[in-house]
């Protein structure tokens, strides 16, 4: 035999010279998710390892990931239902303590990337993306509330908006706004591809914020559709998006590589809550070897394109990659 593709293969030092996908602490924005009050730190029941934490907390693991190498955090906020309405006016209040959180975080930690959320379901008492009227998801009469949620955010001292509620024409609405009010150097990560997926059960229990009646398939796509996240990223370009993103990841590596492919922005892949609880509760149980799982997992994922990965596993990959 001429061709021996195993000499390749032979030792770690060859394997690693001939790699061809590299994960790296760079890849990483690490999503946390932020609760009122002093000294809190819950854990995520479905979540092993993931807590809710107050701002004074949050700090302090925003510090240790910092000297880990993670620099860019997506920050979720977790209200109780005695601050939720129909109209998710929590979320443009601006005493609100996760406005005042992001504005702490980017004060203490200026050199970090801080990434909000820019969608209604934390703050809605019906638990939708958008306004609800007579079972109805509203479009446009939602624009307008995402529009305020995204200027409060920006003038917070957000760096990266990530709109996750998938209305139509919510990026163009939020990029004409951001721009009228001087915000012109706020970017967009646009939820370009999220699609309505069984493994985001445990964020909903992170943020209590499960929808109170239907489900999310109006507006969040459909998992047979293939070709439709080319609708969508398209149109995310022309609106002014500076990253496209694909929701969830490992179920749609396919996507990840279709919108690589197809655009010249950068591709982000959200590595969900699902995905991250199904490794660990297969360790726990032994069915798995947990650490390898995770870091085959993570490789997948950049390997189908994507430039940037969120993921909750952020801050034990770059324990276990550290030199």
């Amino acid at each position: 035999m001429q061709r021996r593709p195993r000499r390749n293969r032979k030792s770690q030092a060859i394997r690693n010279m001939v790699e061809e996908t590299r994960l790296s602490v760079k890849d990483f924005i690490f999503p946390m998710f932020l609760i009122d009050g002093i000294n809190q730190k819950i854990e995520v029941a479905s979540m092993p390892g993931i807590y809710r934490y107050s701002l004074d907390l949050m700090l302090k693991e925003i510090e240790e990931c910092v000297n880990l190498g993670i620099m860019a955090f997506d920050i979720f906020p977790a209200y109780p239902e005695s601050k939720k309405d129909k109209y998710a006016t929590e979320s443009h209040n601006q005493e609100t303590f996760y406005l005042k959180a992001i504005h702490k975080i980017k004060t203490i930690f200026p050199e970090v990337v801080v990434m909000t959320d820019v969608a209604m379901d934390p703050y809605s008492s019906d638990g939708h993306d958008g306004l609800v009227e007579n079972g109805k998801i509203l479009n446009d009469e939602t624009l307008e509330i995402l529009g305020k949620m995204s200027l409060a955010q920006a003038q917070a001292g957000a760096d990266i908006l990530g709109p996750s509620d998938m209305m139509d024409g919510r990026v163009g609405f939020i990029r004409d706004i951001l721009d009228e009010n001087g915000f012109t150097d706020v970017s967009i990560m646009s939820y370009t591809a999220k699609y309505a997926s069984a493994f985001y059960g445990p964020f909903r229990d992170a943020l209590d914020s499960a929808p109170k009646s239907g489900d999310k398939k109006t507006y969040q796509m459909d998992a047979a559709n293939y070709y439709e996240a080319l609708v969508e990223a398209d149109l995310d370009t022309e609106e002014g998006a500076d990253f496209l993103m694909v929701k969830p990841a490992l179920a749609y590596l396919d996507v990840i590589r279709l919108l690589k492919d197809n655009s010249n922005l950068p591709i982000a892949a959200y590595n969900v809550s699902g995905e991250y609880a199904m490794i660990k509760a297969s360790a726990e149980k032994g069915w798995l070897d947990g650490e390898r799982a995770m870091l085959e997992s993570l490789l997948s994922i950049k390997r189908a394109g994507a430039n940037v990965i969120l993921s909750y596993f952020a801050k034990e990959f770059a324990l276990i990659t550290k030199d």
